[in-house]
């Protein structure tokens, strides 16, 4: 038992760096416009300051206050520590990254941030440790309307990216690109994710019993 929560805790929290990591990728490239969601945490950022990873967390901890209001239930540790990880190190990588002062530099962040939030996505939901503020929001109206899950979602971002675009945050084709691909991107990985974590899992067990 203790290795598989090793193991879980180790996918949650190396998905949720290589998230933040691609988030900040796409950040450093919004030339071409960053995601929905940056697009909000970024006009926020613009108009009352504070960093992008700060009020990822204050408006992740909203979502789960809401959350928390309707359903009654305290969401799992792995939602806190999602919000929390996410902000500090988007704001770590945003830090450390060069910016893109080229519209090739600012297309190579963004292929390549895509791809690393897919699978850092795909790693860190792997582990099912808890789901993300915004994924628990979606579920929670998903339950209460018994409308699509792709309906609630695209309506969440299109609402986002609405608000953040009125505050200023960059939207572009990269917005576009990134709301294409994240969806197939995730989908091709988390199987794969999932794959690895039982054959790990399976692995400490037969070596746990050998010995």
């Amino acid at each position: 038992m203790r290795k598989e929560w090793i193991l879980r805790w180790s996918f949650f929290t190396i998905g949720l760096i290589m998230l933040a990591l691609g988030v900040a990728m796409t950040i450093k490239g919004k030339l071409l416009g960053i995601g929905p969601w940056d697009v909000f945490h970024y006009g926020l950022t613009l108009q009352f300051g504070l960093t992008i990873g700060t009020w990822i967390i204050i408006i992740g901890f909203l979502l789960l206050l809401i959350t928390v209001l309707f359903t009654k239930q305290m969401p799992k540790i792995g939602a806190f520590l999602n919000m929390l990880l996410i902000g500090f190190f988007i704001d770590f990588f945003l830090w450390i990254l060069p910016n893109a002062h080229s519209l090739i530099g600012a297309a190579f962040y963004l292929l390549i941030g895509v791809i690393i939030i897919g699978y850092g996505i795909g790693i860190y939901v792997s582990a099912e440790l808890g789901a993300g503020p915004r994924d628990g929001l979606m579920i929670l109206i998903v339950e209460k309307t018994g409308w699509k899950v792709q309906w609630v979602r695209n309506g969440m971002e299109l609402s986002v990216l609405l608000f953040g675009w009125l505050m200023g945050g960059p939207v572009g084709m990269g917005t576009v690109v990134i709301a294409l691909l994240i969806g197939p991107i995730v989908g091709f990985s988390l199987p794969q994710c999932k794959t690895l974590l039982q054959f790990l899992l399976y692995r400490s067990q037969t070596k746990k019993l050998a010995i």
